[in-house]
């Protein structure tokens, strides 16, 4: 039986979803709590990777179990036997060419950033230790409206290489010939909102490179803090440089928010 599961991580205490020898990951630790309920050794495959310190609203995972088990039972011995930082949300099986990865359209991330001081306000505001695992703790002043303005330049169709960050993957392709990710996305939506004093970047596209929305956001803080100014977006879009973008931004504040699948797929 293939299987979709729905989850949501903490990230903060692991070294990202891929497993690693010696290392906590979601992949691996979801991976030996299968084992453990299932006798049965599965290496789930998520939508993407999501990095050390990153966090899941809906990450989506597919994996095949020989034996038969309902839903609902699933589920349950899931939830039960994870630790408290990974909950599953929805566990139901799925066409046998449904794989998390493979089918997805597209996804949508989001970064919660924490404004020590507004443009507008010089007067310091503490960020509480709750949230400060999942935001930026930003200390300058950022003006939102500005990146509105910026944010919407990356609408559209785009090489990507100026805010991907090195390929961590390099060294083994050279040695195997296989070809690098493909830099040209689309991204359908991006855009900021304030909601409860956090300012909100939401962007959704076809595909997302290595720690392309971190440097994106980075980028837009530079131009929140009048460092590049909104019209700066085209211009290292087009020199495919990762040095003409801004710094990147902390993973803490960053959250896989959803995977968009097609009208044949699970839902």
């Amino acid at each position: 039986m293939n299987w979709k599961l729905t989850l949501s991580y903490d990230g903060s205490t692991f070294h990202g979803w891929q497993v690693q020898p010696d290392l906590p990951t979601i992949q691996g630790t979801l991976a030996a709590t299968l084992l453990h309920l299932t006798g049965e050794t599965v290496l789930p495959q998520g939508s993407g990777r999501t990095d050390a310190g990153v966090h899941a609203l809906a990450q989506v995972a597919s994996f095949s179990l020989d034996g038969t088990i309902p839903a609902e039972n699933l589920l349950r011995a899931l939830n039960r036997a994870l630790p408290p930082s990974i909950r599953i949300l929805s566990a139901e099986t799925a066409p046998e060419t449904f794989h998390a990865r493979h089918s997805a359209r597209s996804k949508t991330y989001e970064y919660r950033i924490f404004q020590r001081r507004s443009h507008l306000d010089t007067t310091d505001r503490i960020c509480p230790p709750f949230l400060a695992p999942y935001v930026w703790d930003c200390r300058w002043p950022l003006d939102a409206a500005v990146m509105q303005q910026a944010a919407v330049w990356l609408l559209g169709t785009h090489d990507f290489t100026s805010f991907a960050a090195s390929d961590p993957d390099l060294a083994q392709r050279i040695t195997s010939a296989t070809p690098g990710p493909n830099p040209i996305k689309t991204i359908t939506a991006s855009a900021f909102s304030i909601e409860n004093d956090l300012l909100f970047y939401r962007i959704t596209g076809s595909g997302f490179l290595h720690h392309m929305v971190r440097n994106i956001v980075g980028t837009l803080a530079d131009i929140g803090r009048g460092a590049l100014t909104p019209q700066d977006i085209p211009i290292i879009l087009a020199k495919k440089d990762r040095a003409a973008a801004g710094p990147t931004a902390p993973a803490s504040g960053l959250f896989l928010h959803s995977v968009q699948y097609g009208p044949d797929a699970p839902q």
